[in-house]
């Protein structure tokens, strides 16, 4: 044992059991006097005394084990008594034991459950509200933004324009097209499976090419970006907020908005009516496939009820709602990138959030706008 750790020893002085404690008792050393406090049976002796005199140094932690010392001989019965305490550790020991004395737990009202849930209602409200501000504000930056690089094309990054078309655009060609191919397979399907029944299965054409040009062409792609390019654009952003780029960015001077949020939704403007007409496309040839299949028609006979069903219209009206879905899931996407801070961890969350808030506001938005071309009769 070295001359400073800290120790315990039991001796009988004078036919009076004595704890001897000495050396230094502070946080280093509680391990050590914890395994020699398990030698010794407090509930054994009638009068334990604890001589403090040879104690050098006591921190807080020293006088808390200490105070658990006389704790644990009071709970078996024994009482104790401390001798031998210098002037400097007098004050910490009485300290400890009044904050002892002091911590009586405090009753905890019990709360009703309807009114917590209440609360947490109110507080989720607010929350959202918070939101809807927060992302309100940025879609006015973003619209100023915007409209200040079309003023000024030049500040437009062409070349970072050019990755994210070729991004969000070009790369998700094939699983817009399959999808949009098997859902039209799908609703020719269930439309054809329903219109047998009153011997209407021509209209499976006209139920089709509604279907797929006004809601579910857009929708789907709208959806399918929200969750393929919407979360990339989080991640992209949250991950140089995280290492500190985006206030390098502010540092030199440059508009992280102008620099990375503005590139991004002008290539979605871009890229979601170009995805939106091939997924119009691919989901009439696979409601094709399947009337030619299901419903015994010649591919002349659904092209020419293709011709009596299919309108400018129809076609205007999905290809419409393109440009607004793009710019929900564009600033969506960058705001919540925008936000991240921390760690990967903050990413992973930011960008989950990105996608259901997208996708949510999406489907808001179509509403809307069924609601808005039903009261115009388009």
């Amino acid at each position: 044992m070295s001359k400073s750790a800290a120790w315990l020893d039991y001796q009988v002085q004078a036919g009076t059991p004595v704890l001897r404690a000495g050396g230094e008792w502070n946080v280093r050393q509680l391990a050590d006097l914890a395994d020699q406090l398990e030698k010794f049976e407090f509930g054994k002796y009638t009068y334990p005394v604890i001589d403090l005199s040879e104690i050098t140094e006591l921190d807080t932690s020293g006088a808390w084990f200490l105070k658990n010392i006389v704790d644990k001989s009071h709970r078996a019965g024994v009482e104790t008594k401390m001798v031998g305490i210098s002037a400097k550790h007098e004050p910490l020991i009485t300290l400890v034991q009044q904050a002892a004395s002091s911590s009586v737990k405090k009753e905890i009202p019990q709360r009703r459950m309807w009114l917590v849930n209440v609360e947490n209602i109110g507080q989720a409200a607010f929350e959202v509200a918070r939101q809807c501000k927060a992302l309100i504000n940025f879609f006015g930056i973003t619209v100023i933004a915007l409209g200040r690089s079309l003023r000024h094309p030049r500040r437009i990054r062409i070349n970072s324009l050019v990755h994210q078309v070729e991004k969000t655009a070009l790369d998700a060609v094939p699983i817009v097209c399959l999808l949009s191919f098997l859902i039209g397979v799908v609703l020719a399907f269930q439309g054809a499976d329903q219109l047998r029944r009153f011997g209407a299965e021509i209209f499976t054409v006209n139920l089709l090419t509604l279907s797929v040009l006004r809601e579910i062409g857009v929708l789907m792609t709208a959806i399918m970006l929200a969750g393929r390019s919407g979360s990339a654009f989080t991640a992209q952003i949250g991950t140089m907020q995280v290492n500190e780029e985006v206030d390098a960015l502010r540092t030199l001077g440059l508009d992280p908005v102008e620099v990375l949020v503005i590139p991004r939704i002008l290539a979605l403007l871009i890229s979601l009516p170009i995805l939106t007409f091939l997924s119009d496309v691919m989901g009439i040839l696979g409601g094709a496939l399947m009337a030619v299949a299901v419903l015994d028609l010649t591919l002349s006979q659904f092209l020419r009820q293709l011709e009596e069903a299919i309108t400018l219209t129809h076609f205007l009206v999905g290809m419409v709602k393109a440009p607004f879905f793009a710019y929900i899931i564009g600033i969506v996407g960058c705001y919540e990138g925008l936000r991240v801070s921390g760690s990967a961890e903050s990413v992973g969350r930011m960008t989950t959030k990105s996608v259901v808030e997208s996708i949510f506001l999406v489907i808001i938005a179509d509403a809307l706008f069924s609601i808005l071309f039903s009261v115009l009769k388009i």
